[in-house]
């Protein structure tokens, strides 16, 4: 079981994450590479919070296919280009996540691969078997 780590002797989080979480020995580990927003038919939506969404819906699948879900979600890592793409990018954060949210570390990046991307999300999960 995952054990989430926010101690009483430092600062609270700045919004839903946690400060650490704990893996227990012998659990499975699952890296999932950095999602950008593009469907299987190479779509990409318009806005931060749909893009944000179909980031999280394919580490869904990935996380799926290795028998998993979003409660076993360790840390994600998210970037967006602007200020401004926070707040929608955290709104789909919080959508995924209950009262034991993982690790989080949000950046501002000067731009992605193509010019329409705001948002791109990486995870590592654990799974105790």
């Amino acid at each position: 079981m995952l054990k989430h780590r926010t101690p009483d002797t430092i600062r609270k989080p700045f919004a839903k994450y946690s400060h650490g979480v704990e893996v227990p020995p012998n659990a499975r580990l699952l890296f999932c590479s950095g999602q950008l927003a593009v469907s299987p038919d190479d779509s990409i939506p318009d806005g931060t919070l749909a893009q944000a969404h179909l980031c999280f819906d394919n580490i869904g699948a990935v996380l799926r296919s290795a028998g998993m879900d979003f409660s076993d979600i360790v840390r994600i890592n998210a970037y967006v280009t602007g200020r401004q793409h926070m707040a929608p990018y955290m709104v789909a954060r919080d959508d995924r996540f209950d009262d034991a949210p993982p690790a989080s570390t949000l950046m501002i990046v000067s731009g992605f691969t193509r010019e329409e991307f705001t948002v791109e999300i990486e995870a590592i999960a654990a799974k105790c078997d």
